[in-house]
């Protein structure tokens, strides 16, 4: 018994059936009656149409958020705006109260001596490296979501504070501190504004490779700007590579060795202790110990020695920092780009590392919370004289691993620095600047990411070319030139493969009812007269123009003799696999209708396969799904093949019947009948069935739409 199905996508062929019915019952052996015996049903599964088609209004958008916002509970709510009342609520004291406060001073002990470093290689005074150390990290623990990021000055942004405030007033001026915090307030309302209106999906178009090339040639010129703590000379303030180098030549006669001498053994024992901190897990704490133990080392020897030729960091205010309100407004416009600047780098470094702790501590992290705590913690500290702070890599990594488990780890620390502000000062005053040079060489040492262009030179050729493009101009050119640059490449790059995606031919494998690219799968296998092609990407605008231009190309390049099927001349289907299509714009609409019509002109049909909800919808409205026919709407790819083979085979058959009939040979019927135990046969071994049953419905569903067998 044969099993036939009825097709509800298909009314040509049941018009067709109809004619043919009416043929072969007035002549069995006419033409007609001969074709008719050549079409079957097909299995098709329906295409739910969409039965609304207007555009969603701002009342739908509110209904579809309506329940997200009944179902938060006031713990979530409170948890939402104070992130650190997660973890409060469920501390576990004697669990983690030991661990976050080991962590908490082990990263304060890193801290104190790295914050002064990194405030004199932004040009502050050292004391403004302890403010920042303190305000922002205590700020953060309550707002920031991450548990174990540790806040506070950073190399990368000191560079970007120092380029910038150089080129307006010296260093040694009153109006360079202020515009200094002024900057930390600028950079925190940046932040908070991306966190509470969501932009932070707005860094994700900033390529890892332009941030990895912007690290490398920045952790260069951070490394050569602090030869002037070793070499006992002064050297041009600059980001760039060029002057940077003819400076150090060119003052080489005034070369001291004492800061030298003592600067490099303080950076060969730094790079050690951090060697041995990695590489063995009970030496770890070596790695925090490294940088006070610089400091201790350097103030030991210029106490015994009293030597005069290295300069010491001098008086420090002692006390905790006081409220004030930042100042310096009338540069506010010159800032602006700077600023930005700033909130790029330090979001993609601090949300980074935090998303990274999050994982591995088995907890989520929203980045727009995140971005939101980091504003937050900018905006309070430029009210105390801090400058702006981030995530910082090194210290979060020793954070981690001392155990930390939540933000009380980041309360100790505060704790710390403010407990070093009321009592420690006057010890600081006699820290050789060369040590502090040595501790900032040495944390950016590790920012020199070369093994990172040899991986993307492996990859991916392009990666590699972006990181050269910004690493380059960034040495040569300036940070800001490198930055602006190696993101514009970047954006480039991503237009560029929006505007011409990926699109395949596809085929079916053997055996299967599975469809896809025929380059991928060279045993896939295509048919006479139809063209499956999948667009890889949203259609939009920008991409109209090469998706008509490749379908012509798909036309225009039609070759018959390596398919399977009837043995036609042209094309008489194109068929547009879109799931993979998110999204399509009314240009896209457009473009779609113009193609279809050309098609239409030149008796090509259009057929769309598996679209979304969505896509269909916007199809839908655009009166595209009418002017295509809903009849060439589908499911899957599949059931569009065999619809559209089952046309293509009565076109291909029409005008053999007539000349059989003509001849008198056995008609079409009676040769089928013959050959049909051999088709199905043949189906079943290419769909991998060896049962011998001739009627199974897996055989039923593999088989091809009563493709005739070729003669050898």
């Amino acid at each position: 018994m044969e099993i036939s199905y009825a097709s509800p996508s298909c009314g040509d062929l049941s018009a067709t059936a109809t004619a043919t019915a009416t043929a072969t019952s007035s002549s069995p052996s006419s033409p007609m009656a001969a074709a008719a015996a050549t079409t079957r049903h097909v299995k098709v599964i329906p295409l739910q149409h969409p039965t609304t088609t207007s555009a969603p209004s701002f009342a739908s958008i509110f209904k579809r958020w309506k329940p997200k916002v009944k179902q938060r509970s006031p713990n979530e709510w409170i948890g939402l705006f104070l992130p650190s009342y997660r973890w409060i609520r469920t501390y576990k004291w004697r669990e983690y109260l030991q661990n976050d406060v080991v962590a908490g001073l082990t990263v304060g002990v890193m801290l104190v001596p790295q914050g002064m470093s990194y405030a004199k290689l932004a040009g502050l005074e050292p004391i403004y490296g302890l403010y920042s150390s303190f305000v922002p990290i205590l700020v953060y623990a309550f707002f920031g979501s991450s548990r174990q990021l540790a806040v506070g000055p950073v190399a990368l942004v000191s560079l970007l504070v120092s380029n910038v405030l150089s080129s307006i007033t010296d260093s040694s001026d009153t109006l360079y501190t202020e515009l200094a915090i002024l900057l930390a307030l600028m950079v925190g309302v940046l932040e908070c504004s991306m966190g509470l209106l969501r932009l932070g999906w707005l860094l994700r178009f900033i390529s890892h490779s332009v941030i990895s090339g912007f690290t490398t040639a920045s952790a260069i010129v951070i490394a050569l700007s602090q030869a002037k703590y070793f070499l006992g000379y002064d050297i041009a303030k600059t980001s760039k590579i060029v002057p940077l180098i003819k400076s150090i030549i060119s003052g080489i006669d005034e070369f001291s060795w004492p800061p030298f001498v003592m600067g490099s053994s303080i950076l060969a024992v730094l790079l050690s202790m951090k060697h041995l901190g990695k590489s063995r897990k009970y030496l770890r704490f070596l790695r925090a110990a490294g940088p006070l133990t610089g400091i201790v080392l350097g103030t030991a020897v210029v106490k015994i020695f009293n030597l005069s030729s290295i300069s010491v960091v001098g008086e420090i205010p002692q006390g905790l920092p006081k409220f004030s309100i930042p100042t310096g407004f009338t540069y506010l416009l010159s800032l602006i780009p700077t600023a930005f600047l700033i909130t790029g780098v330090a979001i993609l470094e601090s949300v980074g590392i935090a998303k990274t702790l999050a994982a591995k501590n088995g907890y989520e992290l929203d980045s727009n919370q995140e971005l939101f705590g980091l504003g937050v913690a900018n905006i309070a500290g430029s009210f105390f004289s801090a400058y702006a702070t981030t995530g910082s890599f090194s210290r979060s990594a020793v954070n981690n691993e001392s155990g930390a488990r939540t933000g009380l780890s980041g309360i100790t620390t505060g704790i710390l620095m403010g407990c070093s502000l009321l009592f420690l000062t006057p010890l600081f005053e006699s820290i050789p600047q060369c040590a502090l040079a040595a501790i900032v060489t040495s944390a950016v040492m590790g920012l020199v990411d070369y093994e990172e262009a040899i991986l993307l030179w492996r990859i991916d050729k392009k990666d590699f070319v972006l990181w050269t493009i910004t690493c380059t101009t960034t040495l040569f050119l300036g940070i800001e030139i490198g930055v602006l640059l190696g993101v514009g490449v970047s954006l480039a790059f991503v237009i560029h493969e929006s505007a011409n995606p990926h699109i395949a031919e596809l085929g079916r494998l053997p055996g299967t009812t599975i469809y896809r690219n025929i380059r991928q799968y060279p045993e896939a296998y295509t048919y006479n007269g139809i063209v499956i092609v999948r667009v890889d990407a949203p259609i939009y605008f920008a991409n109209t123009s090469y998706i008509k231009d490749s379908l012509r190309d798909y036309e225009a390049n039609f070759d018959g003799s390596s398919k399977r099927g009837p043995e036609v001349e042209r094309i008489y289907f194109v068929i547009l696999e879109m799931s993979p299509v998110t999204y399509i714009d009314s240009s896209a609409v457009q473009a779609l209708k113009d193609l279809s019509q050309e098609y239409k002109s030149r008796d090509i049909q259009v057929v769309i396969a598996n679209p979304n909800r969505e896509v269909l919808l916007t199809l839908t409205r655009a009166g595209l799904v009418e002017l295509i026919g809903k009849e060439w709407y589908f499911v899957r790819v599949h059931d569009a093949v065999q619809v559209c083979l089952q046309h293509v085979q009565s076109i291909y058959e029409m005008p053999k019947a007539i000349d059989s009939v003509a001849k008198g040979e056995p008609s079409l019927l009676q040769r089928l009948l013959k050959q049909r135990m051999e088709d199905l046969s043949a189906a079943r071994m290419e769909s991998g069935d060896q049962s011998g049953s001739a009627h199974g419905s897996s055989a039923a569903e593999l088989e091809e739409p009563l493709l005739p067998k070729k003669s050898s």
